[in-house]
């Protein structure tokens, strides 16, 4: 899969919350995971048996002002609102941190004006923080990556995926 992708969240609270989420991040590959207004704390964070942050980078930031992202990185928060893309519609940009609200509250305006797209889950009610971003991910992965297409019954068994082949070597001039 080509790019990288983060995920963090806004107000966290609950230690086991952001355990679990920032499992599941290490478990699908995330480059990086942050918090903005709340802390990770790892000794009382039960739900992260793999003990993320000694394998993925942590970012903890204060308020929304001291977000920082890489250039090219697009901001993406996940929130219940009218106007947010559904999840199954929505096209992941290729270098893209995704940013989720505290366990009791949404986003806040001052995240919210910094995002470049807002997506929602499409759920009747709001669902647990690390939930949510487990099933981010799983979209990403699924939309970004390079899987055969499903099968047509339950029972059928999905085509393989040809092998990639690869091109001639390419050799690039300069141009003054």
């Amino acid at each position: 899969m080509r790019g990288y992708f983060a995920i963090g969240a806004e107000g966290l609270s609950k230690p086991l919350n952001a355990g679990n989420l920032f499992r599941s991040a290490h478990a699908f590959g995330a480059s990086f995971i942050f918090t903005v207004g709340g802390s990770y704390k790892t000794a009382r964070s039960g739900g992260d048996t793999s003990h993320a942050p000694t394998r993925v980078p942590l970012y903890e930031y204060e308020s929304a002002a001291d977000l920082a992202l890489p250039g090219s990185c697009r901001l993406v928060g996940i929130e219940l609102l009218d106007d947010a893309v559904e999840l199954p519609s929505f096209k992941h940009p290729p270098q893209a941190a995704y940013i989720l609200g505290p366990e009791r509250g949404n986003l806040s305006p001052e995240i919210v004006a910094q995002c470049d797209n807002v997506v929602k889950i499409p759920t009747a009610f709001c669902i647990n923080v690390a939930m949510a971003g487990a099933i981010v991910m799983y979209d990403r992965t699924i939309a970004m990556g390079r899987f055969p297409a499903r099968a047509v019954s339950s029972i059928a068994t999905p085509e393989e995926l040809p092998p990639h082949i690869h091109g001639k070597q390419k050799f690039r001039t300069k141009k003054i």
